[in-house]
């Protein structure tokens, strides 16, 4: 059964999303964060596919196979989310090695399929009433 929020503990966020594979799923998301491309379409940050289940990278990073990336970081610049282990590996890793860094991205890059365009499944949105 789907768990409500508690009282003063409801999500501020201005999207939400909806699995077609799952019953449902909320996910906050920012309200300036692009829409989903079409599939194969390049990635433009919408985030959807990091925020709904991080990648097998993400999941070592994040320590859980569902929910939000802890990596996924929002770009106030560029109005879209990065993957924290591309844009700023030492910051979510701790780790300050150079070469060890460098070995991040290069993972990174190759398992969230970067230039590859979007391959999430379509996602069904649903935006609330904003006041």
């Amino acid at each position: 059964m789907p768990q409500q929020p508690r009282p003063g503990n409801e999500p501020d966020a201005s999207h939400a999303e909806v699995l077609p594979s799952a019953p449902w799923q909320v996910v906050q998301w920012h309200p300036q964060a692009p829409p989903q491309p079409a599939w194969g379409q390049p990635c433009n940050g919408c985030g959807l596919c990091c925020l709904a289940e991080p990648c097998p990278l993400g999941m070592l990073v994040s320590r859980r196979r569902s929910g939000a990336c802890s990596a996924l970081r929002w770009d106030d610049e560029g109005l879209g989310y990065r993957c924290g282990l591309l844009s700023d590996p030492a910051g979510v890793t701790g780790w300050r090695s150079a070469w060890l860094l460098r070995g991040v991205r290069v993972l990174a890059r190759r398992w969230i399929a970067a230039g590859q365009g979007c391959d999430a499944e379509p996602l069904r949105v649903e935006r609330p009433d904003l006041p």
